[in-house]
């Protein structure tokens, strides 16, 4: 067995554009990321003494060595589909400064690892100006339709998701990040627990270079939960690299119910009854 051991991803320390509603919070917000490889043995947070993100003029945050939440928006989050875990600390304090952002990993070992990236305001001030003349009706594009029941017949798995990018409405590029959980709304949206997500970020280096890029829907491949309520949110973004993105848009959660009855013996039962 290889030894375990620590290894960064990849980072973001970029700005968030945070349009969640009825919050309490700004919108202008900025947020730090750290993503980890497998490490071959013991759960990252378990090898972990501390993390830190430090930028221009003194500035440092500690992400918190504890489970992510939506309540306290600073801890560890188990990604099933690679087996690793991310770390992700939401700052509602404004957007960050220009400059380089570093993010400094100590492991109980007492090795550091570090990684550094450039935040840049431009790149993510043309997406939010885009974003604000259409938001109504990129909001108001998405099918199945926000609140929808799916039909009977409507099959659980491969179910499509579409919406109009910012490129077809504002004339501006973006990449698209699709996240699904079970839940009957924002506040039951559960980001340990995602039913399926589309992760750009591994797609990028794994089978797309421009995964994300204007992407006007998604199908989701896993099979859902007949007659249940999920609920989906989509962020749009600047790049579908971490250590390149300088704004994250988290647009207004979505919700639709999985049809009830899926089969066609189930329809020709209900018609004969």
């Amino acid at each position: 067995m290889a030894e375990e051991k620590i290894e960064i991803y990849d980072i973001m320390a970029c700005n968030v554009f945070w349009n969640f509603p009825n919050t309490g919070l700004p919108q202008e917000q900025h947020k730090f990321l750290v993503a980890f490889h497998p490490t071959g043995g013991r759960p990252v947070p378990e090898l972990i003494e501390s993390i830190k993100a430090k930028g221009p003029e003194g500035y440092e945050q500690e992400i918190a060595n504890q489970t992510f939440t939506a309540a306290n928006c600073n801890g560890h989050i188990f990604d099933r589909t690679t087996n690793s875990h991310w770390y992700m600390l939401n700052l509602p304090t404004g957007f960050m400064k220009e400059g380089e952002y570093t993010i400094e990993v100590t492991g109980k070992d007492g090795i550091v690892r570090t990684m550094s990236r450039v935040q840049k305001d431009a790149p993510g001030q043309a997406l939010i100006k885009a974003y604000k003349q259409v938001e109504d009706d990129i909001h108001g594009s998405y099918r199945p339709a926000n609140g929808s029941q799916l039909a009977d017949g409507t099959p659980l798995k491969d179910i499509e998701v579409t919406w109009k990018p910012l490129s077809e409405l504002a004339g501006q590029d973006a990449y698209y990040i699709f996240r699904l959980s079970e839940g009957r709304n924002a506040k039951e949206f559960d980001t340990q627990n995602l039913a399926w997500w589309d992760n750009i970020f591994l797609q990028r280096f794994t089978t797309d270079p421009e995964a994300g890029l204007n992407r006007a829907g998604v199908t989701i491949t896993n099979e859902l939960k007949p007659d249940t309520s999920y609920c989906h949110f989509t962020e749009i973004t600047d790049s579908n690299a971490m250590g390149d993105t300088n704004m994250c848009i988290f647009q207004p959660h979505q919700t639709f119910r999985t049809a009830a009855r899926v089969t066609q013996g189930n329809e020709a039962e209900a018609t004969t009854n």
